[in-house]
């Protein structure tokens, strides 16, 4: 294809392109090993997700590993589910990253998760401590 080729129009594109990624890793399990409701928080992210940047997907379950560097390196093996938003940049605002935060967060405090890692154009951010909840 020509280096000048403008792949929207030749496709017939409407909506702006997604240039930017967004993915969330939701475990089946918490820090102590304990299973979790996974299918409901993938639930929820689709949901934050959607609303925020359009849409999402989430990809079947895969093997993961976790360290766990507070409790001496123990690794916890977990089933973990991908979700993924292909975001027009223009979409990563101060409001829709505070939403993302505020799902992050209240999954982390109410799933007790060790850490909830989310991934913004390549890098990976990890918080492991999290908001106190709102009255």
């Amino acid at each position: 294809m020509a280096a000048k080729t403008n792949i929207k129009r030749t496709l017939g594109a409407t909506y702006p392109v997604g240039a930017s990624q967004v993915v969330l890793f939701i475990p089946d399990r918490n820090r102590e090993d304990a299973v979790i409701d996974q299918q409901y928080w993938v639930d929820e992210a689709l949901n934050v997700m959607g609303t925020i940047f359009r849409g999402a997907t989430a990809f079947p379950p895969g093997r993961g590993v976790w360290r766990d560097d507070e409790v001496g390196g123990r690794l916890l093996k977990e089933q973990t589910v991908m979700v993924v938003s292909y975001v027009d940049l223009k979409l990563l605002t101060v409001a829709t990253l505070r939403s993302l935060r505020g799902f992050l967060h209240r999954f982390g405090r109410e799933t007790r998760q060790g850490e909830v890692g989310v991934v913004v154009n390549s890098k990976y951010y990890g918080i492991s401590r999290y908001d106190v909840a709102k009255a």
